[in-house]
């Protein structure tokens, strides 16, 4: 094996994830309630007029949202604490189109408060959406007193309802009652959103975390998270989480639909990198909020699977959403096939096989007297790095018997910026070497269906990365 891969660049890996964003990434999948006066109306879109008193979810149980989700194996909730509508669910004391004028509690309710509590109950970590566009306030499209007004709802659910894991945006945007559009004024949100939650990451239209760029649940063959520095402009970020709405920039230069955003030829002109992941958001069924219509229409567990492990397993997070009902509740359907993807979750990756295997690699190192076999461990504290300037690497797993392999779970020490560009896979049987897979990128966790190959040694070859590959985990189920 020739251990001399492509030209290194350095440059490339300069970009390194924020502790915020690595905590991101290790939480994995998370769920998006989408539950506001478009239940009541059938509407995907609201357009503020809605009268407050059409809002009365007389059976809702935040707990049963965050119990779903934990059974889901998600690991945190974002709730739309309000939508383009403008409808509250929260008491806001800077608007009337809230909470407090509708039937549910006798106005005495707090939705945002009763979510926040159940996700600490089930061990999930809370995050708000709060629109940017808000079509019921006359204050709209006038700049900076708009501006206020979002920042001072923005303050009250960031500092109320204790630690956010994540504030969400879209870019949604357009014309306020006096037929002027707003221009966010993004910078000075974002400030009030590291001052309020420091921990907290900004995603979509954000600098933290990007949109993959459908809503369909697909995902790239080859997910880079060191991107073009642009790319986290909120001019940017904001039009394209609404490209499917606005004709301009379907097409834009830097449209995030686009295959390629991070190879060496792709960045290879870009004068800024920034680490920028990308989030896979996708409904649970066709609409992102119920619509009775669409309960046969409900994602089956087999598609949530495929879905988890293309997203997840392929160097993103995974967002999916679950609509609650007009009374409060998620649906049997929705909650029955998400348990199923959290038992397939819990029950599929519980045992490690690799913990029984012996663990070698080529070339061997002996800095360390634990390497290669950090790699059973699932962190960051330990990890395993080559040579400077050896850019290839073969890990070696050998059973004494022959084991039935479903899956291989690879990841990268990301604190170390993502390096591999190539790797396959390959197994002995009848004492020859086969391939099973060849890929590009790893990044943070790439998950490989072996598809119940008996073998008792397995490699794992990064055959080129952009410097000296660094891995943290193996496993093998």
């Amino acid at each position: 094996m020739n251990y001399n891969g492509l030209k290194e660049d350095k440059r490339l890996v300069k970009a390194v994830p924020s502790a915020r964003q690595i905590a991101y990434e290790n939480m994995e999948f998370f769920c998006f309630i989408h539950f506001t006066v478009n239940t009541f109306t059938g509407s995907e879109w609201g357009d503020g007029t809605e009268p407050e008193s059409i809002f009365n979810p007389t059976e809702l149980d935040a707990r049963q949202w965050a119990k779903t989700a934990a059974e889901g194996g998600m690991k945190g909730l974002i709730l739309t604490c309000k939508h383009h509508d403008g409808f509250c669910l929260w008491p806001s004391k800077y608007t009337e189109h809230s909470i407090k004028n509708s039937p549910y509690k006798n106005g005495k309710g707090d939705i945002v408060r009763e979510t926040a509590e159940a996700c600490r109950e089930f061990g999930l970590k809370f995050g708000v959406y709060l629109s940017p566009w808000d079509r019921n306030n006359s204050s709209y499209g006038k700049g900076k007193e708009y501006d206020d007004y979002y920042l001072n709802q923005l303050t009250e659910l960031l500092t109320e309802y204790g630690d956010i894991f994540v504030i969400w945006l879209d870019g949604a945007c357009g014309e306020g009652p006096n037929g002027k559009v707003q221009k966010y004024d993004w910078q000075r949100y974002y400030k009030v959103m590291r001052e309020l939650q420091p921990n907290a990451v900004i995603s979509i239209s954000g600098p933290d975390i990007r949109w993959c760029g459908n809503e369909a649940g697909e995902v790239r063959p080859s997910e880079w998270s060191v991107v073009a520095k642009d790319m986290t402009d909120p001019a940017i970020t904001a039009a394209l989480s609404q490209q499917e709405d606005n004709e301009e920039f379907r097409n834009r230069p830097l449209d995030e639909t686009q295959t390629d955003l991070g190879s060496r030829e792709r960045l290879a002109n870009e004068k800024e990198l920034a680490w920028y992941p990308a989030e896979t958001d996708v409904s649970i069924r066709p609409g992102w909020f119920y619509h009775e219509e669409e309960d046969d229409q409900v994602r089956s567990f087999e598609n949530l699977k495929d879905i988890y492990l293309k997203s997840v397993g392929g160097n993103t997070t995974l967002l999916l959403n679950l609509p609650p009902m007009k009374n409060g509740r998620i649906h049997e359907t929705d909650a029955a096939n998400l348990k199923q993807l959290g038992e397939f979750i819990e029950n599929t990756f519980k045992y490690n096989l690799v913990d029984e295997a012996g663990i070698t690699s080529i070339p061997p190192l002996d800095r360390w007297e634990k390497e290669p076999t950090v790699l059973r461990n699932d962190d960051y504290e330990t990890y395993f790095m080559n040579e400077a300037g050896t850019n290839k690497l073969m890990i070696k797993i050998n059973w004494i018997e022959k084991k039935k392999l479903n899956y291989l779970v690879l990841k990268e020490a990301i604190p170390f910026s993502q390096r591999v560009e190539k790797f396959k896979v390959c197994y002995e049987e009848n004492g020859s070497m086969k391939e099973c897979y060849n890929g590009t990128t790893i990044g943070y966790k790439k998950i490989i269906d072996l598809k119940g190959i008996q073998t008792d040694f397995l490699a794992i070859v990064i055959e080129d990365s952009r410097v000296a590959p660094v891995m943290s985990f193996v496993g093998v189920y």
